[in-house]
């Protein structure tokens, strides 16, 4: 698993292979596939390993948007801890302790807050494909240079003449404030879970 990640780290999701990783530890291929039948069950454990820390440590009787708002700042730090760590992760589908663990603790604060079990637990697939599309975003985003530079400069210039919203949003837009971004976004989430619970629970 180290050097699945160290060769994530290097090369990127699309670089990593059980061929390069049988490489990257010396070893002939096949001998791999004792371990891991394909490159997706390769994925598969890397993505189980992304999240191992995650929902460790939740304060006992924590009020629930405490709870979800921990949890979804867990995930995008356990993403954002390799190269591509959201790629990993989307599109896996898996049933390991860290993942049943991560669940249990999302559904049971929905629910012991109040909300149906079904609505409790997509309420918490929601909030990870929240941090799982954001996290995309901001791993794929262009470093600063000189063709980001033309991108803005092209964007302000479309904007000014033609898309006045756009042009008065334009700070925001080709700046991004993430750490910003990432609270919103997931406020507004919590906020429309909450107007789906009872009064009692509704209260930040």
């Amino acid at each position: 698993m180290a050097a699945a990640f160290q060769l994530l780290d290097q090369a990127g999701l699309d670089g990593v292979s059980l061929r390069k990783v049988a490489c990257q530890l010396g070893i002939r291929a096949p001998s791999l596939y004792w371990h891991f039948k394909s490159k997706q069950a390769l994925v598969d454990a890397m993505a189980d390993a992304l999240i191992k820390d995650v929902a460790r440590n939740v304060p006992p009787g924590q009020p629930w948007r405490a709870t979800l708002l921990q949890l979804a700042h867990e995930f995008r730090h356990a993403f954002k801890a390799h190269r591509d760590g959201a790629r990993v992760y989307a599109g896996t589908y898996l049933a390991t302790e860290n993942v049943m663990r991560v669940a249990e603790v999302t559904i049971s604060a929905l629910a012991q807050a109040g909300a149906a079990i079904d609505f409790a637990a997509t309420s918490a697939m929601d909030l990870i494909y929240y941090v799982l599309g954001f996290v995309i975003e901001e791993q794929s985003m262009p470093q600063p240079g000189a063709e980001t530079d033309e991108l803005e400069a092209n964007f302000l210039a479309m904007a000014e003449a033609h898309f006045p919203y756009c042009f008065q949003a334009r700070h925001f837009l080709a700046e991004p404030d993430l750490e910003r971004r990432f609270a919103q976004g997931v406020g507004l989430l919590l906020d429309g879970i909450a107007l789906k619970l009872p009064p009692a629970a509704q209260t930040p």
